[in-house]
């Protein structure tokens, strides 16, 4: 995919995962890059969150295709950290085209002691953090005149729901769900200003999230028969897990022009799981 010369992309999560592979597909395409990523470990989650290094791998990739990248350590929980680190990268490059609402998270293990906190931190981020980075970002692409693009990362868990009672699955539930109500509801107020939102729904991906220690536990767990909030979370096709790269094929053809009458839309990248 061509045509993205000349624009913005501002991307959360984007140290690593489907973020780093979402920037650097943009920035294929001609894209200059907004990368913010909370680059610190979350105490109520049982794996680590991406690295300083990571976001500097991250810009160092960009950088080699020859794109312009600003890197902000922010955490999408904060509006007002938000809010500045989208207000910098408009002030440095001058417009924003393209928000992909990215940054998540979940707790793969059982409930922590403090479980009230840990669905604050994962509602907080997944839904809220992505109210805030778009709620900040939606001026300066109204203010460009020239239309957009937005792209919330949902789940299957926003399509059908899994047996977990959980607080962490409930929450991540809740939050995805929440995200295709925003969505929605962005894509029918911004039509006006030619700005499209839609909301991708991955199934598993290799990533920081599903390739860790505390996955690895349920992943054995299941395979020797136990009952766990993977043990039934299987694609339709034949293939165990996604790689980021699936999921900016899906990304990069919403926000280009080869999408532009496509909003409001709620795209499974699933192989087939929410079907299953």
């Amino acid at each position: 995919m061509t045509g993205l010369e000349g624009k913005v992309a501002l991307i959360t999560g984007a140290a690593r995962g489907q973020g780093r592979s979402h920037a650097v597909r943009l920035a294929e395409a001609g894209a200059d890059i907004i990368a913010i990523d909370i680059c610190a470990n979350i105490e109520t989650m049982d794996y680590p969150n991406a690295s300083p290094e990571d976001l500097k791998e991250t810009a160092a990739q960009v950088e080699a295709l020859g794109r312009r990248i600003l890197t902000v350590e922010a955490d999408v929980r904060d509006a007002a950290a938000t809010r500045a680190a989208v207000d910098r990268g408009h002030e440095i490059f001058g417009r924003i085209d393209i928000v992909l609402s990215n940054a998540g998270i979940v707790r793969l293990s059982d409930d922590p002691e403090d479980y009230a906190q840990m669905w604050d931190d994962v509602v907080s981020t997944n839904l809220s953090g992505g109210f805030h980075v778009v709620n900040a970002a939606v001026p300066h692409i109204i203010s460009g005149g020239h239309g957009g693009s937005i792209v919330f990362t949902g789940s299957t868990a926003g399509v059908r729901p899994t047996a977990n009672l959980n607080t962490a699955a409930l929450a991540y539930t809740a939050s995805k769900w929440g995200l295709v109500g925003i969505c929605k509801q962005y894509a029918a107020s911004l039509a006006e200003h030619s700005i499209r939102v839609n909301i991708v729904h991955p199934t598993g991906v290799a990533s920081g999230m599903t390739m860790n220690e505390a996955m690895g536990r349920l992943v054995e767990e299941a395979a020797a028969g136990g009952k766990n909030s993977i043990a039934e979370m299987q694609n339709a096709m034949p293939i165990d897990i996604l790689q980021p790269s699936d999921i900016s094929d899906a990304i990069a053809f919403l926000v280009s022009d080869q999408a532009k009458w496509i909003t409001g839309v709620s795209l499974p990248v699933d192989a087939g799981f929410s079907v299953r």
